[in-house]
């Protein structure tokens, strides 16, 4: 199952009530953030797109299209996390297996139209679409910053600058979802 959308939506907390109601159920699931697959700070900066940080060029999409094959294919498989508070990626961190009937993928490009991403698409048994209002999405993005301790003036052009127009770009360039919930 794919859960995607815009930054700030809800993704994150979405898969995790899905995955806790599943596993409540009897369905052992698991949780695989997409986030894990952002490229290291000190190769953005050396491409000079680190300020773009969370764009789709600024993952290993290659990366995450073969874990994705490989949570098909094999027994276990461990991923990476990212870890916001360090602002890194965490190789290993992660682990999907065979007690786990129930993968859960989450993350913003997941129903990208565009090359390399909507090859994700086929992978999906489900797929879940969530929207906001961009006037809503501009005041949790804010609010993120915020509460990472960045002063207002910088919460919000952190927001403008890059997660805003990440956001726009995911809502111009979306595949179809089995389910569309909050546009």
């Amino acid at each position: 199952m794919a859960i995607a959308g815009p930054p700030a939506v809800g993704k994150s907390t979405t898969a995790e009530v899905v995955v806790t109601a599943l596993s409540q159920t009897g369905h052992t699931a698991v949780l695989v953030p997409m986030d894990g697959f952002h490229l290291d700070n000190s190769i953005l900066d050396a491409r000079g797109l680190l300020p773009r940080k969370g764009a789709p060029e600024t993952f290993d999409i290659a990366g995450l299209t073969h874990l994705v094959a490989r949570l098909r294919a094999e027994d276990e498989v461990m991923f990476p996390v990212f870890d916001r508070a360090v602002d890194c990626a965490i190789a290993g961190r992660g682990r999907v297996g065979l007690e786990h009937r129930v993968i859960v993928v989450e993350g913003n490009y997941l129903l990208f139209d565009a090359p390399h991403w909507r090859d994700l698409a086929r992978n999906w048994d489900h797929s879940v679409f969530l929207g906001a209002p961009m006037a809503e999405l501009t005041e949790r993005l804010i609010q993120r910053w915020l509460n990472y301790g960045l002063s207002p003036d910088t919460a919000r052009q952190r927001a403008e600058a890059n997660d805003l127009p990440n956001a726009r770009r995911i809502l111009d360039a979306r595949l179809p979802a089995d389910l569309v919930l909050g546009e």
